[in-house]
């Protein structure tokens, strides 16, 4: 366990939502937040929260920045740092009508308004990728944005939507993956094309030749199921990469390997290692931190790929998040610390502790509830633990 400082404090709630985002400016001088009035509730179409930076090298001041009507509690409005940028930020919206993405210039105040969301960026920093977030909340509520109806509705596997590319300059789209493609894909399991069908959680590799998708399918009210696939950037060569109906948390590892939570027959729930290919030619399964990593968490890798960070969903009558490092190499695990989740933050209301590090990995923040001010935020300095310097300011 080591000490940890809160970044921000009440009577505000303050988090950052999504592990995969970046938080940190590039001098790890500033992160990233979110400021809203009021918990314990799902958004309504017309509740506000204010778009903000922590300066963590003067006394970690709140710096205003902007707003957003097109958040949830998860992965709020897909706030983050523009890669390749020291001054520049992104993050969603909703205007007449339409979701929106602002770029923001921090030094000059200036804005850009996209008219379209984003999830994820490329490394580059010259293109988005994006799903319709109206669609997702219908088909996972509290995931997507409230305030538009999803205009596919009553379709399946509709060809006219799924995952469109944004060019972060001019602001010009096309769609790249249709869920009707997606959906008439082979899988082993069973038939699924009368099932609902729908995209989340998508990543550029660190390349930026080949991106990550979930594709999920509900059938009626039942339980969702998924299945990983990758894709070039333009949305050809498209890949199943694990069919097992029950990939989760998953980043990647370097160009060609995903690390992700899966359930397969041979290891069952586990950290596997996913070549991007599915050839039957890859070999037996491997799976990472078998004993350390027993529980499925929000994994990034620190950026010398060694380590691990990662944590737990709260366990126990206590309901405690684990917080922890991993040390692929020596198979070591280093816990941070456990953190108490209040009772009333369960469902797709919880505060998951959704762990983002530092360019040069020697900070980590967390959102937690632990601290009786409702969600904020929660600063590690871990340097000397993975024997990198920080850079300083």
């Amino acid at each position: 366990m080591i000490p940890s400082r809160a970044i921000t404090s009440g009577p505000k709630h303050h988090w950052f939502g999504y592990y995969d985002k970046l938080q940190f400016d590039p001098s790890a001088r500033y992160a990233l937040g979110m400021q809203v009035d009021f918990e314990h509730r799902p958004p309504a179409p017309d509740d506000c929260i204010r778009i903000g930076m922590v300066d963590l090298a003067d006394g970690d001041r709140w710096i205003t920045l902007g707003e957003s009507r097109a958040w949830g509690w998860q992965a709020g409005c897909m706030l983050q740092w523009m890669p390749q940028s020291s001054n520049k930020i992104i993050w969603n919206d909703r205007t007449d009508g339409q979701f929106v993405s602002h770029i923001l210039d921090v030094d000059t105040t200036q804005t850009r308004t996209l008219p379209h969301p984003v999830f994820t960026l490329s490394p580059d920093g010259h293109t988005a990728l994006s799903i319709d977030f109206h669609r997702l909340e219908d088909m996972r509520p509290g995931y997507g944005y409230m305030g538009i109806p999803d205009p596919w509705y009553d379709v399946n596997a509709p060809a006219d939507t799924g995952i469109h590319t944004v060019d972060l300059r001019t602001g010009e789209t096309n769609l790249i993956v249709s869920l009707a493609e997606v959906a008439g894909t082979p899988y082993p399991h069973g038939e699924i094309l009368s099932a609902k069908h729908y995209f989340n959680v998508l990543i550029f590799n660190p390349g930026g030749t080949h991106f990550l998708f979930l594709h999920r399918w509900r059938f009626g009210d039942g339980p969702f199921h998924t299945r990983m696939l990758t894709a070039k950037a333009d949305g050809s060569d498209l890949t199943v990469v694990d069919h097992s109906g029950h990939t989760s948390h998953l980043i990647w590892r370097d160009d060609s390997h995903i690390l992700a939570w899966s359930h397969r027959p041979s290891h069952g729930g586990a950290y596997y290692i996913f070549p991007n290919a599915d050839d039957g030619s890859r070999g037996p399964d491997q799976i990472v931190g078998k004993t350390r990593m027993p529980l499925n968490g929000h994994c990034t890798y620190l950026s010398d790929n060694y380590w691990i960070l990662n944590d737990t969903y709260p366990q126990g009558e206590e309901r405690l998040q684990d917080l922890y490092l991993y040390h692929v190499p020596t198979d070591r695990r280093i816990d941070l610390g456990r953190f108490h989740s209040p009772p009333p933050y369960t469902d797709t209301l919880r505060c998951d502790l959704h762990p983002r590090s530092s360019p040069d990995g020697t900070k980590i923040i967390i959102d937690s509830a632990h601290g009786g001010n409702g969600r904020q935020m929660y600063l590690f300095e871990v340097g000397n633990l993975v024997g990198v310097q920080s850079c300083g300011h």
